[in-house]
Order: structure tokens, then C-alpha cells, then sequence
């Protein structure tokens, strides 16, 4: 098994230099290696996210490892600060190339017969109504340019279903949905839309699951061939490759990297 370092290396070619990336979601986790990621690639990175003590973490990393970065502060719920941060985006660094929606929330863990109203409407707000207000504000920005790409975090169970987690698989479903649809309305305008489907990453987020059960991580670990997490940097990397032009004529497309997961 190749060490972390080496699983978690920025693709060699692929540069962002010059390019302005925004990524919702990256106060820690997945979006957080995101920012990092393309930070190292030379990008200016706008970090987004409603944890504000870890959106200043993430962007001062970036800024100590020698990369640009502004951390602002935003609910992708709310329509008012969405629009606010590709503003503040495009007020500081003169444009929006690529953008990342990492912002999402699994905290389901029971049957849907016993799940609350109120959970559900958490998952749906954050993870589908988030997803789509901030495309929205994205794609009218890139569509002025003429140029963008967007990859939204989904998950392996955006393909499959799994049980206690019917609500989260279903709002990874509309996410494919919302993704697909808006790659159609923007194929001919130089801007590509691609959903990305992990499977389990080594994140704060699986933390906290696996702390709530012990039991799910030898469950979760059997359950992908590869027999391992992934690292957040290994999902970092194959979305640095769906926003570069190694990735030119793929839209629409949702990529697993799930370690084999949903090949079984």
C-alpha cells in the first residue's frame, strides 16, 4: 500500500496558475484538501464555509504554503450570501474559473420509517437546495466569461442505495440529476459540469460516524475491495483533473473514486 504522502501528491502537469477556484465546504475534510490542492497548483483560492474558525485555518494554510486565498464566510442555504461570495469572488480576484461544492451534510444513521421530519429537511437543504443556489450564482459568472468548469461533491451512494442512509443517498441522487441537467444547458458555452463520488474518506465527518458506532469501520472497510479509506487528497486529486483541461470533453459525467465500492 503506497504511503499517504504519495497518495495525497498534486497531479504532476496539472497547473492553476493564474486561475481563481472557489470551494463551498472547505473549513475541513474533503473540501478543505480541495483548497489545499489547488492552492499548491497555483490557483487563488476563495475558501467558503459557515465554520469560520476553520475557513481562516484554510486559508491561512494556503498562504503559508505560499498560495493566495480569501476565506469568506457563507451558508450556501441562503440565497443573499451566495450571491454575496461569487460577488466578493469576482470583486477580488477579477473572475471565477472553476468552483467546488463541498459544502454537505450526513447525519442520518436510521431506518426511514423512524428518520424526523427535521433531518430531512437538513440533508435536503444542505446537500441538494445548497448545491443548486450555489451553481446558480456560479454559472451566471462563468457564463459572462464564456469559460468555467464545476464539480459538486457527491458520494458513492449518489449510485447506490444503502439502508439508514436513505435520505442522504437520495440527495446524492438529485444531486446527479441537478449536474447532468445543468452540464446539457451549458455544453456549448465552455463550461463543464461534473459530479465527483467518493466513497468513505478518512474525514472529521466519518470520524464523528464511526464514533457514533464502532462497529460501521471494519463494516465500511470490508466494503471496498481496495480495503482501505481514502485520503482526502486522493479525492482532492481527481478533482484538480475534472476542473483541468486533461479533463477538456467530460461533462455530465459522474466519477467514481471509491476504491471499487460500487463495482461490486
Amino acid at each position: 500500500m503506497k504511503g499517504k504522502k504519495e497518495q495525497g501528491q498534486v497531479q504532476a502537469g496539472i497547473s492553476f496558475a493564474g486561475k481563481v477556484v472557489l470551494v463551498t465546504g472547505a473549513a475541513s475534510g474533503i473540501g478543505r484538501a480541495v483548497a489545499l490542492a489547488f492552492g499548491r497548483a497555483g490557483a487563488s483560492v476563495v475558501v467558503a464555509d459557515i465554520a469560520i474558525d476553520g475557513g481562516h485555518s484554510t486559508a491561512a494554510m494556503i498562504v503559508e504554503n505560499g498560495g493566495k486565498a480569501l476565506f469568506v464566510a457563507a451558508n450556501v442555504t441562503r440565497a443573499q450570501e451566495v450571491a454575496a461570495l461569487v460577488e466578493k469572488t469576482v470583486h477580488h480576484y477579477g473572475r471565477l474559473d472553476c468552483a467546488v461544492n463541498s459544502a454537505g451534510l450526513s447525519e442520518e444513521g436510521t431506518i426511514l420509517a423512524e428518520l424526523d421530519e427535521e433531518v430531512y429537511d437538513r440533508i435536503m437543504d444542505v446537500n441538494v437546495k445548497g448545491v443548486w443556489l450555489s451553481m446558480k450564482y456560479q454559472l451566471r459568472q462563468m457564463t459572462s466569461q464564456g469559460s468555467g468548469a464545476i464539480v459538486n461533491l457527491s458520494s458513492a451512494l449518489g449510485l447506490v442505495g444503502a439502508p439508514a442512509q436513505g435520505v442522504y443517498a437520495a440527495s446524492k441522487h438529485a444531486l446527479a440529476g441537478l449536474t447532468k441537467s445543468a452540464a446539457l444547458e451549458h455544453a456549448k458555452e465552455g463550461i463543464r459540469i461534473n459530479a465527483l463520488c467518493p466513497g468513505a474518506v478518512r474525514t472529521p465527518m466519518l470520524a464523528r460516524a464511526i464514533g457514533r458506532e464502532p462497529a460501521m469501520e471494519k463494516k465500511l472497510r470490508a466494503a471496498h475491495p481496495m480495503g482501505r479509506f481514502a485520503e482526502p487528497a486522493e479525492i482532492a486529486n481527481a478533482v484538480l483533473w475534472l476542473c483541468s483541461e486533461q479533463a477538456s470533453f467530460v461533462t455530465g459525467h459522474e466519477l467514481s473514486v471509491d476504491g471499487g465500492f460500487t463495482a461490486i
